[in-house]
């Protein structure tokens, strides 16, 4: 019953946004980049809701949206719909405005984390995220700022959160790749050994489990969400990162729907994310 009211009411929205002038618009951009090795410009995805011209005075919450492993972000539109889908639910009255940002975690090195030669988590907090708000107009502060992603990106999203908890009000996390593990399709991956080890090297089940009482009260002021598929090979992680969360007293929020580690279900995730990330930060 809840499977058909969701497909009823996407359904709604996506007729909807076909009969409604107003739209956002998304851009494929790049911007200058010094502190990753080798790389003078960095690509990006921004979605700016419908009026951000028009109102120069107008500021707004801003949410960074991460891919998963070997993709890209200009995936966030090519296959999830973002500016459409965005559109849609703002029309619908189910989102606020806000700008979404698809960060690139993927050419020259798949990972999110900093590596001997590679400093991605350094250039995300230090470089993009300023450049960001630099150049769009984003409310300032940690109340207005979120984080979301699926499959690595959606771990990511969640050590993110853990490290950085004055920076994000809400993380939502979708289909977590959360720890190393085997998977057929990762045996001919040359690179894959590398990246499991340093999604591995933060482990955020560890991380909770080891942390101190000051580390747990700054992450009650953040706003969890997992989101993962009843057939996603991801399942046991979420549920065990639930789990650590639970056992420290910090709350969150679990949406397990039917759905494996896919498009198809990234999807309606992305809608869930955008209503509920949305309606926290305004």
């Amino acid at each position: 019953m809840r499977s058909a009211r969701y497909t009823l009411f996407f359904l709604f929205v996506w007729i909807l946004s076909s009969y409604c002038g107003a739209k956002g618009r998304i851009e494929f951009r790049t911007m200058p980049c010094k502190m990753l090795q080798g790389i003078s410009e960095r690509e990006y995805t921004v979605y700016l809701p419908d009026g951000y011209d028009d109102s120069p005075n107008t500021y707004y919450p801003v949410c960074y949206l991460l891919h998963g492993g070997n993709c890209s972000n200009t995936d966030w539109e090519t296959f999830g719909r973002l500016s459409s889908v965005s559109d849609s639910l703002i029309q619908a009255g189910v989102m606020e405005s806000m700008i979404v940002v698809c960060a690139e975690g993927n050419k020259n090195n798949m990972i999110w984390f900093n590596a001997p030669h590679w400093k991605y988590e350094d250039f995300f907090f230090e470089e993009f995220i300023p450049y960001i708000e630099s150049c769009f107009r984003v409310k300032k502060g940690k109340q207005y700022r979120s984080v979301a992603g699926y499959s690595m990106g959606g771990g990511a999203s969640v050590v993110y959160g853990l490290r950085h908890p004055d920076m994000f009000s809400v993380v939502y996390a979708m289909s977590a790749y959360l720890r190393r593990q085997t998977l057929d399709f990762l045996k001919n991956d040359p690179t894959a050994e590398w990246r499991q080890q340093i999604v591995e090297d933060h482990n955020p089940m560890v991380t909770i489990r080891n942390s101190d009482a000051a580390r747990q009260s700054a992450w009650r002021q953040v706003d969890w969400f997992i989101d993962c598929g009843d057939k996603d090979f991801t399942f046991d992680a979420n549920i065990d990162l639930v789990q650590a969360l639970r056992e420290k007293e910090i709350p969150y929020q679990l949406r397990i729907y039917g759905g494996g580690h896919d498009w198809d279900y990234w999807r309606p995730s992305l809608c869930r994310a955008l209503i509920y990330i949305s309606q926290r930060m305004k």
